[in-house]
């Protein structure tokens, strides 16, 4: 690229900042004064409206004042809500107005097009001087190459050829590099973002979006969309981009409160906290499974969270009921237990349904067997939910009828005489406006008395006294059935726990209620184990969402309608039990999954990309779309040949092409020279410049154990990271491998690879999780016998040293 080309594309960026800087300049006092008359309003509203409504003309003139400014707030708060996102875009342009340009020939015209982050037009309001990244002709960015091209519009598909696609890193308004792609983002550009430094934030990819990623960000068909992507291949990234481009595709229709992400834990809503701000856009709803569960299920049974269930699997080998622990893990997990509670349902439609009597104040108004009965009079084909709901109505008309012979009874009489002040004042103002109509009321049966000379039987001298002690006693039998009617009105009368824990019997009865044929080979322990958690008031994680599933069979499912999208990051860790629940709580949303299968630590595991998948069939083949990721970003090519061959089958795995040192293995005889050396190696990669190290443990236990070793022997701050932590600084961070899926670090070290650590098939996939989070470096520390998996590596993708 010659001197030529340099200056003209300075001299452009020039007058785009430029008139970019005149146009904030220009819109700065429009938004400082629709904002003082937004407040103006707000503070004079009702001092431009009288009220008057002595008559129904008055009412109406009143009501359509206070109407008229209303509207005129609302009007003035949209037209500067607009004015103050096209400001703040403005400014977010300025010191980067773009990163892409192509040059795209149609009908023998040419047209240069810059991309960035948003549009900006010229004053004309038709020249484009800068064009979003997710408008239709900047897909040309990302998909084409210079020669024949096409973009697709709603209108249809524009043929054309391309004749130049070029990159651009632009800083504080002046362009650092420049390059001229033959193919896709081109690799100086990517390799220069590449060779940064971790962030505690996840940065937007806008500028360096690859052909595959775009194709996951602008599926707008699919309505299950599949990614299985390699670590650090760029598929959360791409999804968060994919959420900033339907809010831009369906901006009329579509809000970002209409979208929802499942992460994987706490710290990592925190870590993708700012993408979407970056790129102008309101962030989506964010939860964990967990926060879900814990909802709608601590108030009855305190559920287990994931982590908790994976530290007992690292930890707990030689507790008594490990294996039947891990089988039912993997069978309540299935779709075997899917299909065996859906059976188990149509049983309880015939018998079986277990139920709360109804107490008021020690005695029993309903009890169990009552309930029972009245729900099995039902019509045999009238579903479990919809007998529910007539039990519930039947208990709350029976209940009206308690509570008018209630007020007759001797403890209202007793609760009458310890009436506070407040409460005799409230009946007697009750009273009083009842004695107002009854007024009226007097003087039209005097009236009617006069001239027709009869009276109606009812119209007769009001009681004072004996309405007040009727209004008395109803108010006082009201308020205590009150709390009776709400946990009828809840379906509290249910027994929900028992009938979950009626599964947990003998075999033989398991099968009869879900016409289950296989079972785990230690059914017994697992029945032994489940009742026993829910002696507790207890549930394992693996019957979270099994309770909940079985509840709404009976009770009903509680429905999301207004979601439209769903978000699942590190979707290998949901169950086939737990897409089916979400599938349920929102049925007109699309879903798009993102996970890596060899990053699949958790026992109830899915396999993304399988024919047989539980996914492949959750809306049916034809709505569904599987995209593979294969390219790692993430990792020197050095540290991706050291992982790759960690697991088994994944040799498809590409590297990016960015060099660094090969992975260290070092072992050591003891832990205190364990820690001694690890402690010399983070001061080693500060002086280097890394300032985003992780030193990633097995479990929650061994990095509290590790701060506890280590903090005493060095000044550098030690971040504990644990399942409740929900943000991070860069710095030095000791974590849990199954807390640092998603996240990257410029340096690894690996506390403990030893055999004694990962040497089960089982850990195969966390050490190749903990090894996949390096950007830069990676070590691997073991004071015994390497992991099998480390041993079976080829000797040339490692530096080996022993001490």
């Amino acid at each position: 690229m010659d001197d030529k080309d340099w200056k003209q594309e300075q001299q452009r960026l020039g007058e785009v900042v430029a008139k970019l800087q005149a146009r904030i300049t220009e819109l700065e006092p429009m938004v400082e004064g629709l904002h003082g008359q937004a407040s103006e309003i707000r503070r004079r509203f009702w001092d431009e409206v009288t009220i008057n409504t002595a008559t129904d003309e008055d009412f109406e003139e009143t009501f359509y004042t206070i109407k008229q400014q209303q509207a005129v707030l609302v009007e003035r708060e949209r037209v500067q809500g607009q004015l103050v996102q096209q400001w703040k875009n403005l400014k977010r342009l300025l010191p980067a107005p773009y990163f892409g340009r192509v040059d795209f020939r149609e009908d023998g015209l040419t047209e240069q097009i810059y991309v960035g982050v948003s549009s900006f037009v010229e004053e004309d309001g038709l020249s484009f001087l800068i064009y979003d990244w997710r408008t239709p002709i900047a897909s040309l960015y990302y998909d084409g190459s210079p020669g024949p091209a096409s973009y697709v519009t709603p209108a249809g598909r524009i043929d054309g050829t391309m004749e130049l696609k070029r990159q651009y890193q632009i800083q504080q308004g002046q362009i650092r590099n420049m390059f001229d792609a033959s193919e896709t983002i081109g690799d100086e550009l990517l390799q220069q973002v590449l060779g940064k430094g971790a962030d505690s934030q996840m940065k937007s990819i806008v500028a360096t979006i690859q052909k595959e990623q775009n194709a996951i960000i602008r599926d707008d068909k699919s309505r299950m969309l599949i990614v299985q992507g390699a670590a650090g291949s760029g598929k959360t990234s791409a999804a968060l981009q994919r959420v900033a481009y339907l809010l831009y595709r369906h901006r009329n229709t579509l809000k970002a409160d209409q979208i929802v992400l499942f992460s994987p834990n706490p710290i990592f809503n925190g870590y993708v906290a700012t993408v979407l701000p970056e790129l102008g856009e309101e962030n989506m709803q964010q939860t964990t499974f967990q926060e879900y569960l814990d909802y709608w299920l601590s108030a009855t049974l305190a559920p287990e969270d994931p982590f908790d269930q994976i530290e007992y699997v690292l930890t707990a080998q030689g507790i008594p009921g490990y294996e039947a622990r891990l089988q039912a893990m993997g069978y309540k997990a299935s779709e075997s237990y899917l299909r065996a509670l859906q059976h188990y349902a149509k049983w309880l439609e015939r018998e079986g349904l277990l139920f709360h009597g109804v107490r008021f104040r020690d005695r029993e108004l309903f009890t169990a067997d009552q309930i029972k009965a009245q729900f099995y009079s039902c019509e045999p084909t009238v579903r479990l939910a919809d007998r529910v709901e007539r039990v519930r109505d039947w208990l709350l008309k029976e209940l009206s009828k308690l509570e008018r012979e209630e007020r007759w009874a001797a403890w209202v009489e007793e609760e009458m005489n310890h009436l506070d002040g407040d409460e005799y004042a409230e009946v007697f103002g009750k009273l009083h406006r009842d004695r107002e109509v009854f007024d009226i009321a007097e003087i039209y049966a005097s009236a009617r008395e006069r001239i027709q000379g009869k009276r109606r039987g009812d119209e007769g001298d009001f009681d004072f006294a004996e309405r007040e002690e009727e209004m008395l006693r109803e108010m006082i039998v009201k308020s205590n059935y009150k709390p009776v009617r709400r946990q009828v009105r809840k379906l509290k009368f249910i027994d929900t726990a028992g009938i979950y824990a009626q599964l947990f019997g003998d075999v033989a009865a398991y099968r009869a209620m879900t016409q289950e044929t296989e079972l785990p080979a230690l059914w017994e322990e697992i029945c032994k184990q489940t009742k026993e958690k829910m002696g507790r008031g207890e549930l394992f994680y693996e019957d979270a969402t099994p309770y909940l599933y079985l509840k709404e069979l009976i009770e009903g499912t509680r429905t999301n309608t207004e979601i439209r999208h769903v978000f699942v990051d590190e979707g290998q860790d949901y169950s086939a039990f737990q897409y089916e629940y979400i599938k349920r709580l929102f049925p007109h949303a699309r879903m798009t999954v993102l996970g890596d299968f060899g990053q699949a630590i958790f026992t109830q595991a899915t396999d993304l990309q399988k024919s047989d998948s539980p996914l492949a069939s959750l809306y049916g083949e034809a709505d569904t779309n599987l995209i593979r990721l294969v390219r790692s970003y993430r990792s020197t090519r050095e540290i991706v040949d050291f992982t790759k061959l960690l697991l088994t089958g994944e040799n498809d795995i590409v590297p990016f092409d960015r060099s660094g040192p090969k992975p260290s293995l070092t072992r050591i005889t003891n832990g205190e020279k364990r820690d001694a050396r690890l402690l010399e190696e983070i001061a080693a990669l500060q002086a280097e410049g890394y300032d985003s190290i992780a030193v990633i443990t097995k479990t929650a236990a061994e990095s509290r154990k590790v701060v506890e070793a280590l903090q005493p022997a060095t000044s550098t701050v030690l971040q504990l990271i644990t399942k409740d932590t929900v943000s991070f600084e860069k710095g030095v961070m000791v974590i849990p491998v199954y807390l640092a899926k998603g996240m990257e670090f410029d340096a690894v070290l690996v506390y403990e690879a030893s055999s004694e650590a990962y040497g089960r098939e089982n850990e195969r996939k966390l050490l190749y999780t903990a090894c996949t989070r390096a950007m830069h470096r990676l070590s691997l520390y073991a004071t015994g016998e390497w992991s099998p998996f480390v041993q079976a590596l080829p000797e040339n993708v490692s530096d080996q040293a022993s001490y």
